[in-house]
């Protein structure tokens, strides 16, 4: 894995977490504003879609660069609107860095020819 691809990969993941909380937080604001009288929607509003817009972006980045399959693609832009998807998002793409990582390293010892 290159380092630009690499970069993609770690920037839709810091950005996945973030955005999940967002979405969690919006849907709480969203029903404390209908409960009492607390209203941070616009403010919290605004704070998740630039997070999201974020996401689509740095996935639509990674998406290009790592040549995903349109099913592997897919599930990563199902978990950005998933409620708590961003972190599943985020797990699996700490994983994917990892193993990508183990086989460069492998491939630089000659471990394996992959």
């Amino acid at each position: 894995m290159d380092l630009k691809t690499a970069s993609a990969l770690r920037r839709l993941r810091l950005v996945s977490a973030p955005e999940a909380v967002s979405f969690l937080l919006l849907l709480v604001c969203s029903l404390l504003k209908r409960t009492t009288d607390f209203n941070a929607v616009p403010v919290m509003g605004m704070v998740h879609g630039v997070l999201f817009i974020l996401y689509v972006l740095f996935w639509a980045d990674a998406w290009n660069r790592t040549k995903w399959s349109l099913k592997t693609a897919a599930l990563y832009f199902v978990l950005s609107v998933l409620p708590t998807g961003g972190f599943f998002a985020e797990r699996k793409l700490r994983r994917e860095a990892e193993d990508a990582v183990i086989a460069s390293r492998a491939r630089k010892e000659g471990v394996v020819n992959a």
